[in-house]
């Protein structure tokens, strides 16, 4: 079933099938993302980032189904799981145990990946339209501050990247990271 497209989400969803790597809005700032499963995107991404591959990556997802098949919640108790849902949808990222077919291109030099539910409703549409996770990672180049614009990311990164037009939810900074484990704090919200 095909259902049609929004003007909006045109080109961004062609660059993801074309395993480019887009600019979108995020709960704080614009984030970069591409298709979790093209080494191809995700390498042009960590290029573009100037960032090392094993830091490992951010997936983000409209929903909880579509991170499963990239991490391993049977890790996880009751207890664990009801306090990551409680966070979600919303800007707190987990860091969850990987399944061991997760590429290591997404989990970097750990075991684990970070995932997010999102509730910017922009990413949350493109998620749902693309019917997969984005990799994210905030849109700025080595060593500048993150894009909080579309504007911002042309300014950065060319007039023809791929951008979803669209605003930046009311957070000041980038997501919370946790250990859905140990509850460890790794980066303040």
């Amino acid at each position: 079933m095909s259902h049609k497209i929004s003007p909006i989400f045109d080109a961004v969803i062609n660059a993801l099938k074309e395993e480019k790597v887009i600019a979108y809005p995020t709960e704080a700032v614009f984030g970069l993302g591409c298709d979790p499963d093209s080494e191809n995107a995700v390498q042009e991404l960590l290029a573009l980032k100037n960032r090392p591959w094993e830091k490992g990556l951010i997936l983000i997802a409209d929903n909880y189904e579509r991170l499963c098949p990239y991490i391993d919640d049977g890790q996880l108790n009751d207890i664990q799981k009801e306090t990551i849902f409680s966070f979600w949808p919303g800007p707190v990222t987990w860091v969850i145990p990987a399944r061991a077919t997760t590429p290591k291109w997404l989990t970097g030099k750990f075991s684990t990946l970070a995932v997010r539910v999102t509730d910017h409703p922009l990413v949350k549409q493109l998620c749902s339209m693309y019917e997969k996770p984005l990799v994210s990672t905030s849109a700025n180049l080595s060593g500048l501050e993150p894009c909080r614009s579309a504007e911002e990311v042309r300014q950065q990164f060319g007039t023809r990247f791929p951008v979803l037009e669209g605003e930046v939810g009311g957070c000041k900074n980038p997501s919370e990271i946790r250990d859905a484990l140990t509850g460890k704090l790794y980066r303040q919200g």
